[in-house]
């Protein structure tokens, strides 16, 4: 399925996930403008990639373990105004995370993920949608492991997950290295409760006896009860939808 935005287009190519709300709210919330080096895990057809070079400076490096969304990334990026600054690499992001390590690479200002929550129960019969959706080949356990291994000292990582999977994510991030920064709520309306969780993540002091940061917490409603965009939805989005 494509998708035509104010300045670039995606073609998903038959990867495992099309263009979602989701991607597009996390791609254009994330705090990207003081970031030189961005690391894109999972990044499916590219969306949240090119959404980042449309918004920084960055080089941005996307990992991607299927070799359809691969073929989709690549096509994609040589399609956009900023070829130059991307790159796919076809990788599981524990091997990516192993080899950039020994490479003694730079590690990344910011990391943005929009990743795997399912975690068992009924699959798509699709494979490429159920790999994109369950935590089957990279769960929460791995994908901490690799973000802390990957994000510089100072630097802070973007997600974004539903509701019914914070609690397990919380308890995986207890045993990290890294903690919340700030949490936004996502509400589809005013009457309706929290159902997606935007957040970012950074680093937990090396000193112990410091106590955690003080996480800002937000809400976001993404709709007027009439249905139509909220004013904050559409300042969100206004540098990419076509009709805003």
């Amino acid at each position: 399925m494509a998708f035509t935005f104010k300045q670039f287009h995606i073609d998903d190519f038959g990867c495992g996930m099309p263009v979602s709300t989701d991607a597009v709210i996390l791609g254009a919330w994330a705090p990207l403008s003081d970031a030189s080096n961005i690391l894109d895990i999972g990044a499916g057809s590219g969306l949240l990639s090119l959404m980042a070079t449309q918004r920084s400076n960055a080089n941005v490096t996307s990992v991607e373990l299927d070799p359809t969304a691969v073929n989709a990334c690549q096509k994609n990026f040589a399609a956009s105004p900023w070829s130059s600054r991307l790159t796919v690499m076809h990788s599981s992001v524990q091997e990516f995370s192993t080899q950039h390590l020994v490479s003694s690479l730079a590690l990344f200002d910011h990391i943005i993920c929009n990743p795997p929550y399912f975690k068992g129960g009924t699959q798509s019969q699709n494979r490429l949608r159920a790999q994109a959706r369950h935590t089957d080949t990279l769960n929460f356990c791995a994908l901490l492991e690799a973000i802390g291994s990957l994000l510089a000292p100072n630097g802070t990582a973007s997600l974004i997950l539903p509701s019914q999977s914070m609690s397990e994510f919380e308890r995986e991030l207890a045993d990290s290295s890294l903690e919340f920064y700030q949490v936004t709520d996502i509400s589809d309306s005013q009457r309706k409760t929290p159902h997606r969780h935007l957040f970012t993540l950074c680093h937990k002091s090396a000193d112990a006896s410091t106590k955690p940061n003080d996480v800002v917490t937000e809400h976001f409603c993404i709709k007027e009860l009439d249905g139509t965009y909220t004013e904050e939805m559409k300042q969100l989005i206004t540098g990419f939808y076509l009709k805003y």
